[in-house]
């Protein structure tokens, strides 16, 4: 999940997780030395809330925005102000117990001893159901991909239950099934991804959000309205992250510096219609818009294409694919088990071009 000219590997003189698949911790430091290796640090403006970004009044003659006008509080001083920017990115009850969502889990210990919720059964479900399992008194994962009558206790565990997904909360902490089972629960984690929302960005109405669909945008970077001055990165799901996130920030960093040119608005606007088109066609809900899944090589390579470099290599894509396989086989042990060492050299083998680990 590394990117391409900064692989993700154990780096000369630092004490690091060496697991193929390290904690989130792990992950954090990698970003900390990437930021680090190329200087980014220098560029981010930390514990900065982004308030309101808005079209300057001034255009560059065909209705392009020529500025944008940034509205921000620092932690520190707490005082809003604002400054002109030539191009902006974005980037990606009644019932008494806790609930949070898993984008705030860090560690199991806070959930030592309790019963607990999760809603979800994804990624997300299915690594923090195995990192508390060994501390909660019982974990129980409600989804709607399971049959309303599922009641299934997981192999190699007394303490972890899969449910159908659940019916209704009562205020003395009960949590009702579908499945008609009962529990008192302590803590409800939605695992549930995320729903896009953008309340600091105008744009009267050229970029909206429907049913998660963010749009419209070409190639679910770029909003015709206002480009190539307003792009997003990181939109699209169930992708290698990070090598989604380099490619469209080179695309996108083309496209500003004039070294690539984007096709008219209109043209466009006709290929997101297309795109709309075909997958109401197949009966995609709306909301699945920006999820890529296998088609996102075809996405990776067509970005690749327009930046004029390589397309992913055929050693990350099996690797992706195959760690998807056993992630869904072998829950259990996918994390310190794996068959393809092959891949790995190959790996190591293309690091060596532009890297001297």
């Amino acid at each position: 999940m590394g990117f391409i000219d900064f692989p993700f590997v154990i780096r000369p003189g630092k004490s690091r997780d060496p697991r193929r698949f390290p904690s989130h911790g792990e992950v954090v430091a990698y970003l900390q030395d990437f930021a680090e290796e190329f200087a980014i640090e220098e560029m981010i403006r930390f514990e900065t809330t982004v308030e309101r970004v808005s079209p300057a009044e001034e255009s560059d003659g065909e209705g392009g925005i020529t500025k944008w006008r940034i509205e921000f509080t620092e932690k520190e001083e707490k005082v809003r102000r604002q400054e002109l920017y030539d191009a902006v990115v974005v980037w990606i009850r009644s019932w008494p117990g806790k609930e949070m969502h898993s984008h705030n889990y860090r560690i199991p210990e806070p959930f030592k001893e309790q019963v607990v919720v999760l809603i979800g059964s994804s990624a997300s479900a299915v690594d923090i159901s195995r990192d508390i399992v060994g501390v909660a008194k019982e974990v129980h994962v409600a989804s709607w991909s399971n049959a309303a009558d599922a009641f299934i206790k997981q192999n190699g565990h007394t303490n972890l239950w899969m449910h159908s997904m659940i019916e209704r909360v009562h205020e003395d902490g009960s949590v009702v099934f579908q499945n008609g089972k009962t529990i008192l629960a302590h803590v409800i984690m939605h695992c549930t991804g995320y729903k896009y929302h953008f309340p600091f960005l105008e744009t009267n109405g050229s970029v909206t959000v429907n049913d998660n669909c963010v749009g419209p945008l070409y190639k679910h970077i770029f909003s015709p309205a206002f480009a190539p001055s307003l792009s997003f990165v990181g939109i699209t799901w169930k992708v290698l992250p990070f090598h989604l996130f380099e490619l469209q920030s080179k695309w996108i960093a083309g496209v500003l510096s004039g070294r690539i040119t984007l096709p008219s608005k209109e043209d466009m606007m006709v290929e997101i219609k297309t795109e709309y088109a075909t997958l109401e066609a197949q009966g995609i809900p709306k909301r699945y818009t920006h999820c890529l899944g296998i088609s996102q090589f075809e996405y990776f390579d067509g970005l690749a294409s327009q930046c004029g470099c390589s397309g992913t290599e055929k050693w990350r894509k099996e690797m992706c694919l195959t760690s998807f396989m056993r992630v869904m086989k072998h829950p259990e042990t996918y994390r310190d088990e794996w068959e393809d060492h092959h891949l790995v050299s190959q790996a190591y083998q293309d690091f060596s071009l532009y890297s001297s680990l």
